[in-house]
């Protein structure tokens, strides 16, 4: 039989909750009435009698549930998806939120307009007095030498000044400690360039903007200040007072031309602006080098690769070839003269460049120009030695001759350029007869890149200094001072600069100060003394003062146990024969800048600190066996007498540590390492990993057994 329940409650549920109330007790409370039979409403239905001391009966489960949601009086579905996409879509608004307050905050806190009044500034710095030789302007003081104590502080430490802004210049600049000299940069350019992927720059496989770094920047850990210009000329003194470098700076004259940015950029024009004066007490040279012209005229028909500039020029001219080369008005004369690169100088850089503009051929001119571009393209190295790459070691050599006759590029060694013309380059060669033959190419492309030559800021120091014999740079000692400078106050880095390895210079004073019985000769205990002398001033000359007892005994020709004068002359000019210049590369320079910059830091520490070297050399020299206090006297009399190689005092030498040599040859590469043969020099291509060769498809014979590496260290 079926029973219809209505949802009202029941009336024995209802005499219950009355009889609970008018007993004094306190009733449990039970879940409002379902639509449909359930536990709840059969115990309303059937009600257990109890007392007020009896246990209440438990609630069921689900009172405890807070109510369901409804909409419209039905319950909403309980879906963990739709839970959790919920969640998930709260949990990103509120995410997203947090992440644009905090955008707009750290905007509002960081490009917020700012307005500076009432900048402190010396009254020197805006109108500096004139003086020196010339009665220039003295910049004695800077614009921001009064913006915050830091600044303050430095006005009252050494002047730095640092000529240049290449590899030497920016090793400094990254090696020195902050707050230990008070900086100065001089350039013609404010960024440093990254020179050993110009040759990249110049076919767009790189972007020049990536090779180029501001100085400021670079400076700004210092607090170093900055001025552009050229430097111009130098007084030197002995007083800090009176040490005094020529700057012209660039005007405002100097830009790009007076016909606005409409005119084509040919580079800042020769400075015609102001001549001033940048005190210092300490100068760094690290102007680089200029390339060699070798009296050879017509040079102004040349592209170089030397700048930033440059390479866009470069570029400009290779792009501009080949879209005229393109069109149908071209003469077949013209495509082939246009389409003729020449390459004069077969060094690093002339290599990489020749190798990168036959890659541009092959790839990009061959994908997005006519073919027949392609078909009469030629690339030209020309080169006055007998191998190319002569600087590498043979193998390196004789792999990238190789590699280039492969790539169909033309080498053409033992010739000399006589001249360059608009449209042609002119160069003689020997026959088998030894005869000079005089030939031309066409050339829609020269560039010129065979050697260095000293800056004109250089030639002006080897003018103005006694002993200053060197045609390419200016000399120093193994400090890196600058011959002839007042001691410690001039330093030249780089290509700017070369090692003096004049051992035979020395010869009187080595003698004096070893010779202990003052007969002109030196025993073999005074032989040793003065070898070790010579490795630790000369690092060059190291390798030669190895086997001591074979040195002596090859100079001691009349072999009376010691070395005579002629003896000890004839020993330090072949070992002077024998030492090897450093080579101009980056990787010199920035192991020179780093050196100075460790040196100075030690220099600054030692003053800052009070220690007078001067009087502790001195000391050292006084006769050890007289009483202290004459000797303190004779110390103090010393220091203050003959100066003191405080330098030499506080730090070792400059020691170059080779650490190998790149290449880029055409998709390839070919690097030298400081190891023995056949380890130390490798070059190939990719394939060449594997020992096979690329271009024949079999066993290599151990030419091309290396690794692709891409552009060299220098």
């Amino acid at each position: 039989m079926l029973v219809l329940l209505k949802s009202t409650a029941h009336p024995a549920a209802a005499l219950g909750l009355r009889a609970a109330a008018a007993a004094g007790t306190r009733s449990a409370p039970f879940p409002p009435p379902l639509a449909h039979t359930t536990a709840s409403s059969r115990l309303l239905l059937n009600p257990r009698p109890y007392s007020s001391t009896s246990t209440p009966p438990t609630p069921p489960a689900d009172a405890a549930k807070p109510p369901r949601p409804r909409t419209r009086g039905i319950p909403l579905p309980r879906n963990p998806f739709i839970r959790y996409t919920l969640y998930a879509i709260g949990s990103a608004i509120f995410g997203v939120s947090i992440i644009t307050v905090g955008l707009l905050g750290y905007d509002a806190m960081t490009y917020r307009e700012a307005h500076i009044d009432g900048v402190p500034t010396k009254p020197l710095a805006l109108a500096p007095r004139p003086g020196g030789p010339k009665n220039l302007p003295i910049v004695s003081d800077q614009v921001d030498d009064l913006e915050d104590e830091v600044h303050q502080k430095l006005c009252d430490k050494e002047k730095l000044v640092i000529v240049g802004g290449g590899w030497a210049a920016v090793a400094v600049l990254q090696g020195l400690e902050p707050g230990r000299y008070n900086v100065t940069i001089v350039s013609p350019s404010n960024f440093f360039l990254f020179t050993p992927l110009l040759p990249s720059a110049v076919v767009g496989t790189v972007e020049p903007r990536s090779l180029v770094e501001p100085l400021r920047k670079i400076g700004a850990r210092l607090k170093a200040h900055f001025i552009l210009g050229t430097a111009v000329d130098v007084v030197m003194s002995d007083q800090p007072g009176e040490r005094l470098l020529e700057v012209s700076v660039i005007d405002s004259s100097d830009g790009m031309g007076d016909e606005g940015t409409g005119q084509a950029f040919q580079g800042r024009k020769e400075s015609t602006g102001k001549h001033v004066y940048v005190p210092y007490d300490k100068l760094i040279v690290a102007v680089g080098s200029i390339t060699s012209t070798h009296g050879v005229p017509g040079l102004e028909n040349c592209f170089h690769l030397k700048t930033i500039q440059d390479g866009r020029a470069v570029r400009s001219r290779i792009m501009d070839n080949l879209e005229i080369a393109a069109l149908p008005t071209t003469t077949p004369e013209e495509r082939k003269r246009l389409l003729s690169f020449v390459v004069c100088g077969g060094g690093p850089t002339g290599v990489e460049t020749a190798s990168e503009i036959h890659d541009m051929i092959n790839e990009d001119v061959l994908e997005y120009f006519p073919k027949l571009l392609r078909a009469q393209a030629q690339v030209h190295v020309i080169q006055s030695r007998e191998h190319i790459l002569n600087t590498y070691s043979e193998k390196i050599s004789a792999f990238a001759e190789k590699r280039f006759l492969n790539n169909e590029v033309d080498v053409i060694t033992n010739a000399r350029v006589k001249r360059v013309e608009a449209d042609k380059v002119i160069y003689t060669i020997k026959d088998a007869q030894g005869n000079l033959i005089e030939k031309e190419l066409p050339s829609g492309f020269t560039l010129w890149s065979t050697g260095i030559a000293m800056s004109p800021f250089t030639r002006r120091l080897t003018e103005v200094l006694p002993n200053q014999s060197h045609l390419k740079a200016v000399q120093v000692d193994a400090h890196l001072r600058v011959k002839g400078a007042p001691l410690g106050t001039v330093y030249a880095l780089g290509d700017a600069s070369t090692i003096d390895n004049g051992l035979i210079d020395h010869l009187y004073e080595f003698v004096d100060e070893y010779d202990t019985d003052h007969n002109n000769a030196l025993t073999y205990p005074e032989f040793e003394k003065l070898a070790k002398t010579v490795r630790r001033k000369f690092p060059l000359a190291s390798k030669h003062f190895e086997k001591l007892r074979d040195t002596f005994d090859r100079y001691d020709k009349d072999k009376d146990g010691s070395l005579s004068l002629n003896e000890i002359a004839d020993m330090l000019m072949e070992t002077s024969s024998k030492m090897t210049a450093l080579p101009a590369t980056a990787q010199v320079a920035s192991q020179q800048g780093k050196y100075l910059a460790r040196k100075l830091n030690k220099l600054a520490r030692l003053r800052e600190s009070g220690r007078d070297l001067a009087r502790e050399e001195a000391a050292q020299k006084q006769n050890k066996e007289s009483s202290p206090a004459a000797a303190a006297a004779a110390a103090d009399a010393d220091a203050l007498a003959a100066p003191v190689d405080i330098d030499d005092r506080a730090y070792s030498p400059f020691k170059y540590t080779n650490l190998g040599s790149l290449a880029y040859v055409g998709n390839a590469a070919a690097f030298d390492l400081p190891l023995p043969e056949p380890i130390g020099s490798f070059a190939g291509g990719l394939l060449a990993m594997y020992g096979v060769d690329a271009d024949k498809g079999s066993a290599d014979d151990g030419l091309d057994q290396a690794w692709h590496l891409g552009p060299r260290l220098e």
